[in-house]
């Protein structure tokens, strides 16, 4: 055969070097879904490459803000003691690019899918689309200077990169979710050199829960990942505590009253940005504007107080340094607040990670002052109550009590704090689970009209909908057909109901066979006239739970689907309902156990 032909050619030598690749893939995918060790060193690869892109992020945003604000690569821009007014002209700037990123790629009628609530609601399934778009409007909002942090694009490239290689190998629900979960916690662990807080991450904020089976996959990936983030020359985030200080009982006390504070303030910041979002989404400001409008907002914020810009890393270490007086901590937590609420009403796009970790850290340190104040005997340290703070407002906002005692202990190497840590970051979840029940992640997707309060899997609740769930076969009658007519085509035990429908083909209720059959019934009687549950029917893209809340609200052992033109589509039973439930239900548990 001639190959003159280039078409041909490159056509032959494509199926040539294509042959091998896919034995190579199929080999590949064989020993993925059959080996939990191939899946340990896929998870390592994985925390490998997020590790990378965490710190190549971080490096290029802060040298973006080096450019930007004329500052020394080895200083940090919330450290910076003042900012020269023709600076701050960054912000706006960085709106209107973050503007001009949403006109190229304009958002489609859905919102960006999260590793949270992929993980919740679609078996850990991202669009590498929406992780690429969140990471780089996350990166310009933050190498621009706005008051948010890069905690959510690390997640979000190390879940998302995760998801797309998972997706790639048709990898099971269950060993997708925990990769996604490996990917987004071993990024924050690379990030703050922390291999155990990025693993608790994933276990807290991104998986629902601790597994035996997901443990060494996490951890194999958070290792990794801090690994290639340390030979990339990433410095670690390193705090320095008072070490070997004895903390008294009445310590452990006061330190779990701060956490209980913290977790009311974290309450209050959590609806204060989805309120002033609210209202700013009112304004006749389009999508494409309203971050260049937020960024003026910000700029006599950050003239007043460069600390607010950023994420916070150098302003937490310059005030855990000076140990400032209670007005200045108050003062400054007011500024950067305000400061974080702007910039995510206005549209750049972070999350509250580290900004809760700096708002924490001000609040510790000033709790510790007025507690000293009234009560000298207590002699709280400043500097373990700004790290006990620090925790149980991340708690409070973020979520994740061990993540961050985790944190601390990592980042301090002191196991007396870590002690105290705990105590406050426990009561502060405490109260979040009972008072309010959400993240503020997970609050966001509440308000879109979810119902996710963490990333525990209940997508499979999502995909079991009366459409897939409803019998197809049962017996229909027309509701003018006489009692007589329906003894002649149903006979007593064929069927213990009959669905009702008009000419037109609607739904007009269901007709007990027994109650057609009792002897002194009126064999003339229309069927319409012994109908019942005329109005009380599921649409077909109802879920199963919601399915199971109508039985239980009526009382009712059938229920009839019905589309929205009131057209009769199939029945539902409650045994065969609850049956599903529980077996989807075991399957689920069996597989997050890793028993499948």
């Amino acid at each position: 055969m001639s190959l003159s032909n280039p078409h041909l050619s490159d056509y032959i030598l494509g199926k040539v070097v294509k042959r091998p690749v896919l034995r190579g893939v199929a080999l590949v995918k064989r020993h993925l879904q059959g080996s939990e060790v191939w899946f340990i060193v896929l998870a390592g690869g994985i925390g490998l490459l997020a590790g990378v892109m965490a710190a190549l992020l971080g490096h290029f945003a802060h040298m973006l803000q080096s450019i930007l604000y004329g500052f020394s690569p080895d200083l940090r821009l919330s450290a910076l003691p003042n900012i020269e007014p023709w600076h701050l002209i960054a912000l706006p700037l960085g709106g209107a690019a973050l503007g001009l990123v949403r006109f190229i790629f304009p958002r489609r009628t859905r919102q960006p899918i999260d590793v949270v609530e992929a993980n919740a609601l679609y078996g850990g399934r991202i669009p590498l689309r929406d992780s690429l778009i969140v990471s780089f409007q996350t990166f310009l909002s933050n190498g621009f200077g706005a008051s948010v942090g890069l905690e959510a694009a690390y997640a979000q490239l190390g879940g998302g990169i995760a998801s797309k290689i998972g997706q790639w190998l048709d990898l099971k629900r269950v060993s997708l979710r925990t990769l996604v979960g490996a990917g987004a916690g071993s990024a924050i662990g690379a990030a703050f050199g922390a291999p155990l807080a990025g693993a608790f991450y994933a276990f807290e904020l991104v998986l629902g829960g601790y597994t035996v089976a997901a443990l060494a996959p996490v951890a194999a990936a958070s290792l990794m990942a801090v690994l290639a983030a340390q030979l990339m020359n990433i410095e670690p985030f390193v705090i320095a505590s008072t070490v070997g200080q004895t903390i008294e009982i009445s310590g452990y006390l006061l330190y779990a009253v701060l956490g209980a504070l913290c977790a009311g303030v974290g309450i209050a910041i959590i609806r204060l940005v989805a309120s002033v979002e609210a209202v700013v989404r009112k304004l006749p400001i389009g999508d494409i504007w309203r971050p260049m409008i937020g960024g003026l907002f910000l700029m006599p914020v950050a003239w007043a107080a460069p600390q607010a810009l950023s994420s916070g890393h150098g302003a937490m270490h310059l005030y855990m340094a000076q140990q400032a007086a209670v007005l200045t901590l108050l003062a400054v937590f007011a500024l950067k607040l305000c400061a974080s609420v702007i910039s995510l009403a206005f549209g750049f796009r972070g999350g509250l990670f580290f900004a809760s970790l700096f708002l924490g850290s001000l609040l510790g340190a000033a709790f510790a002052q007025i507690v000293n104040q009234i009560y000298p005997a207590a002699d709280l340290d400043i500097l373990n109550a700004s790290l006990v703070g620090m925790a149980a407002l991340a708690v409070a906002v973020v979520g994740g009590p061990m993540t961050m005692s985790l944190m601390v202990l990592e980042v301090t190497h002191d196991f007396n704090l870590t002690a105290a840590v705990v105590t406050a970051a426990l009561c502060s979840s405490a109260i979040i689970r009972e008072r309010f029940g959400y993240s503020f992640s997970t609050w966001r997707l509440h308000l879109r009209g979810e119902t996710v309060r963490n990333a525990r899997d209940i997508g499979w609740v999502k995909a079991l909908t009366a459409q897939s769930l409803m019998r197809k076969n049962h017996t229909t009658l027309p509701d003018s057909l006489s009692v007589a007519a329906m003894r002649e085509q149903v006979p007593l035990g064929s069927t213990s109901r009959v669905l009702l429908i008009d000419n037109k083909g609607d739904y007009r209720g269901i007709v007990l066979t027994a109650e057609a059959w009792i002897e002194n019934q009126e064999t003339l009687t229309p069927l319409r006239e012994l109908a019942r549950q005329t109005e009380v029917y599921v649409r077909p893209d109802m879920d199963i739970s919601a399915i199971m809340r109508v039985f239980e609200h009526f009382g009712v052992d059938d229920l009839a689907v019905v589309n929205e033109d009131h057209k009769l589509l199939g029945l539902l039973t409650e045994k065969y309902v609850n049956r599903r439930y529980v077996e989807e239900l075991e399957r689920s548990q069996r597989e997050f156990f890793g028993e499948m």
